[in-house]
């Protein structure tokens, strides 16, 4: 689907029958249908680097995909529902006419007591946290681990794919941050080389499972019992990491939110009910990924820029890839 049939399908599409008249949201490889009741999530028709998502085929594949392994979290995943189109009619999950498309169905939740937005109203306390990292150590000690090799290449590579934004930040963004991404992955390639052996280590000690991938504010909910959602589905490497890894993601976004010690609580309460140092070295491996995380935001936003269509838009993406860039640059410093 496009964008202006997506926009038809919110507008007067129909489900079971009824209107849906839902509230469209966008990420740059998702929309959002919001309905009093339900969520509908259908993946964009892109083929990114990382990810793809350009055949009606794939698109089903990762929508079961994404129903499957988010229920490992959550009951909030119920179906995965195809969109038809007939004769200019729109509906989801039953009718007739050609399957266009297909939807991960989900149960509405409250868009207030989504973690990001609350962090911008400084409504995230201690409690919410602790009860977060508790939730989050208590998967991770469950999750399958994974044996694998480290490969120095596949880490280099994973780091040095923002170099495919980097002449867009250039004429987008600025010559320093195009400047401070190529200094990045050069202290990365160093990095990585320096402490392969310590990586290999932590694989060998079980610290390397199949967890979300994606754990930052927006994928979570903070009711009394935390909900987290929205897994990466699209590519297993992102999903099957270091468990610190993960941790970092959380810890590295409420830094971007200016909340250093929630960031600190997080990290301390996980680590009392999962122990994730276990040497001196694990600190510098837990700010690398720190730093690989704003690399990856850095990344999201760059792309969005390509993505956005009005100016309003267009300098919100500015302003994250200049947040995130000066992040990594600030654990580069450490």
């Amino acid at each position: 689907m496009n964008e202006k049939e997506i926009r038809s399908l919110a507008k007067n599409g129909l489900y079971q029958g009824k209107a849906l008249e839902g509230e469209l949201e966008e990420t740059h490889i998702s929309w959002i249908i919001l309905t009093e009741i339900h969520a509908f999530k259908l993946k964009k028709p892109v083929k990114l680097s990382f990810l793809n998502f350009s055949t009606l085929k794939l698109r089903k594949t990762y929508c079961e995909k994404e129903l499957m392994l988010n229920s490992r979290f959550t009951d909030v995943y119920e179906a995965v529902v195809p969109v038809y189109h007939n004769g200019g009619l729109w509906s989801l999950g039953e009718g007739q006419g050609e399957v266009i498309d297909y939807a991960v169905q989900m149960k509405r939740m409250s868009t207030a007591s989504r973690m990001d937005k609350m962090l911008r109203h400084n409504k995230v306390g201690v409690d919410n946290i602790k009860a977060l990292a508790i939730e989050v150590a208590g998967f991770h000690k469950n999750a399958d681990k994974v044996c694998q090799p480290f490969k120095l290449s596949t880490a280099m590579t994973l780091f040095n794919d923002i170099k495919n934004c980097k002449d867009l930040v250039k004429t987008k963004v600025g010559v320093s941050y195009a400047e401070t991404i190529e200094g990045a992955i050069k202290w990365s390639d160093a990095f990585l080389k320096q402490h392969a052996e310590r990586f290999q280590q932590r694989i060998d000690q079980g610290m390397l499972r199949d967890v979300h991938g994606d754990l930052h504010s927006g994928n979570v909910f903070l009711y009394k019992k935390p909900v987290v959602f929205d897994c990466i589905e699209f590519n297993d490497k992102y999903r099957q990491i270091d468990v610190l890894y993960e941790v970092a993601f959380m810890c590295m976004d409420l830094e971007a939110f200016q909340h250093q010690e929630l960031a600190e609580e997080f990290l301390n309460t996980y680590s009392d009910s999962f122990p994730c140092f276990q040497v001196v070295e694990d600190q510098a491996i837990f700010n690398y990924f720190k730093c690989l995380r704003a690399n990856v935001r850095a990344k999201v936003h760059a792309l969005s820029i390509e993505q956005s269509h009005e100016d309003k838009e267009v300098q919100g993406h500015i302003v994250e890839v200049k947040k995130y860039v000066n992040l990594m640059k600030v654990y580069m410093a450490y």
